[in-house]
């Protein structure tokens, strides 16, 4: 059988909602808790089980970058017990996982050498590609298809919904992290407009990028969804007062009419092709709550800011 190793936990995602897991031996530290009880970790990270605050890790990351470090390193021993015949590795973002560079010089000692896939999706058509690719690489392709095909129906109810009740589209931004501020890039403003939203502060397609809060409150969105890279809801609670306290925070149309949500990054910020579209069904319970509800399994995964406030 094809021996399989996963460097981003979207890739190890994709292959446990396909059914692959068979195939899998070696994952990251940051893949979903069934694969870390269940395979080797491969990928470590110097920052592991650390508590920093966002301005600490972007300081740390962005360093690492100007000095042309990686704060990703590779069990060489773990991956040479595995001999893995496909390594899954990723170029979308150097801060976010290791990337193929990095994987690559580890492999270089390797006896046996794996192929190197990357996976380097920039819009959401891009992601589901990536399924294929996946599937395709064991000789399952008929699976990609298969799991796309149920994917796509979920989105096509969520966008016949809105036209069928003409919902207009909601001002919105989304955040992908807080200090300094960044907005969506790549995939995620093709999450929000399937959700019947649109944020003109993103890149489509594209890396996020700083953007500056007086941008921001001139822009003054409807809907302020706030999910940083690699948070999940508690852990942005936390810092949510680095956003309170600017200046003119409560003067936002978002903040005067209730509609500030914290979410889970994975449904955003980690590119499988199934969370993605669990963050779509999630976006568009919010932005269109009058006649799309957010599904049950999706309500622990994020928090209304104005209830929390209030329980404050």
């Amino acid at each position: 059988m094809i021996k399989i190793c996963s460097f981003l936990p979207a890739a190890t995602q994709m292959i446990y909602d396909l059914g692959l897991q068979d195939y899998l031996y070696g994952v990251t530290f940051e893949c979903l808790p069934q694969a870390l009880a269940e395979k080797q970790k491969v990928v470590r990270c110097v920052l592991e089980d650390n508590h920093y605050s966002s301005e600490e890790i972007d300081s740390i990351f962005s360093a690492s970058k100007a000095q042309g470090k990686s704060l990703y390193y590779v069990d060489e021993e773990v991956l040479q017990a595995i001999e893995p015949d496909i390594i899954f590795t990723q170029d979308v973002c150097e801060v976010c996982q290791i990337d193929t560079a990095c994987t690559a010089a580890a492999v270089a000692k390797l006896k046996k050498q794996p192929r190197l896939i990357p996976l380097t999706p920039q819009s959401l058509d891009d992601v589901f590609t990536t399924v294929v690719t996946i599937a395709t690489a064991v000789g399952q392709e008929d699976m990609a298809y298969r799991h796309l095909s149920k994917l796509q129906a979920r989105i096509d109810w969520l966008v016949d919904a809105q036209r069928a009740h003409r919902a207009m589209p909601r001002r919105v931004m989304l955040m992908e992290w807080t200090k300094p501020i960044y907005n969506c890039g790549h995939w995620i403003p093709y999450q929000i407009a399937c959700a019947g939203g649109i944020d003109m502060l993103s890149n489509p397609g594209g890396d996020s990028i700083v953007t500056p809060w007086e941008k921001i409150v001139r822009y003054d969105p409807e809907v302020l969804v706030i999910a940083p890279c690699g948070f999940a809801v508690d852990r942005t609670l936390e810092e949510m007062h680095l956003l309170t306290e600017l200046s003119g925070w409560q003067s936002l149309q978002a903040v005067q009419n209730q509609q500030v949500f914290i979410a889970d990054y994975d449904l955003f910020t980690q590119p499988s092709a199934a969370t993605l579209v669990d963050g779509i069904e999630l976006l568009a319970g919010l932005f269109h709550s009058e006649i799309i509800n957010v599904p049950e399994r999706l309500q622990r995964k994020y928090r209304w800011y104005a209830r929390e406030s209030v329980k404050a």
